[in-house]
């Protein structure tokens, strides 16, 4: 069953704790006027701070189908709006041919009507559902071509799509439209313009806590704070990438599967392949720095 929208930034929040998501409050601030307006959210910030995860809490909170169209260089208006089923068409054609069909202009109307449309993610977003409109995921934009995000302006400024061949198809109530980037480029300001912004940031220490605590009940508090204390420290050094939320998580499980209730100098260098994706970095923190590390997490925290 669908809900409705939530009426206030405590509605939102609330939302999203429902769904296990902690947010900040500026984070569901721009969310609610996104959904109240009726404009697409334009959400950037490195890869695995909860970006993604924010359209999925939408679809489940409220309801809604999610139709998530995963952006890649090459992405075109064949694997991303529509395209003609051609060999459908070409064998109608021969069907009519052989009948004795000779109208042309009657056999080219009936070969591109809908029936021989393939609709893809962005068209099927602009459907009407009974379940109310759909929750649009345009992920990692910033992988597609810059062509790609020009043809998105009129998706996004009018929610409709123009097919030559059948004419306008614009959508009666607008799809809930959740765009992201992890900003390996630029997008145009004429697509920003058509949207609400918000940077998410890593999460500061306390807010990670909460987010560990949820999603990874069964670590222990110590090994908790611990690893919420290494990875914030971690996020300081000159690594090629930091880790992000969701390896802290992947983390915390993996320790949690090797019976960990606190963080062990060699268990931690054995594990930093869950944390850490490139082996200079692993390299850099592995052995004595992980300790230095894990020493000064410790000492912090005898403070507190």
């Amino acid at each position: 069953m669908p809900h409705p929208i939530p009426a206030s930034i405590d509605e939102t929040l609330s939302l999203l704790s429902g769904a296990d998501y902690v947010a900040d409050r500026a984070l569901a601030t721009v969310l609610f006027l996104s959904l109240k307006l009726g404009r697409p959210l334009f959400l950037e910030g490195e890869a695995g701070v909860g970006k993604t995860e924010i359209a999925k809490v939408l679809s489940s909170t409220l309801g809604r189908q999610l139709i998530r169209l995963q952006c890649y260089e090459g992405l075109d208006v064949a694997s991303a709006v529509y395209e003609w089923n051609y060999a459908r068409q070409m064998m109608a054609i021969r069907l009519a041919e052989a009948s004795g069909e000779t109208d042309r202009d009657r056999l080219e109307h009936d070969v591109f009507s809908e029936r021989y449309l393939v609709k893809r993610s962005l068209l099927r977003a602009l459907e009407p559902a009974a379940e109310g409109p759909p929750v649009l995921l345009i992920d990692e934009l910033d992988r597609a071509d810059e062509a790609f995000e020009a043809y998105l302006l009129e998706v996004l400024s009018d929610f409709q799509i123009t097919i030559p061949e059948l004419g306008t198809v614009k959508a009666g109530h607008p799809p809930i439209v959740i765009i992201t980037s992890n900003r390996t480029r630029e997008i145009h300001d004429a697509l920003k313009r058509r949207c609400l912004y918000h940077w998410i940031d890593y999460p500061d220490a306390e807010r990670e806590m909460k987010i560990v605590r949820t999603k990874a009940p069964r670590a222990p508090e110590r090994l908790t704070a611990e690893l919420v204390g290494f990875v914030q420290k971690l996020r300081k050094e000159d690594l090629f990438k930091q880790p992000g939320v969701a390896e802290t998580l992947d983390w915390a499980s993996a320790l949690v599967e090797l019976d960990a209730v606190a963080l062990d100098p060699s268990q931690v260098s054995d594990t930093l392949g869950v944390l850490l994706k490139y082996q200079d970095d692993i390299a850099r923190i592995q052995g004595a720095k992980a300790q230095e590390l894990i020493d000064q997490v410790r000492a912090e925290l005898a403070t507190v």
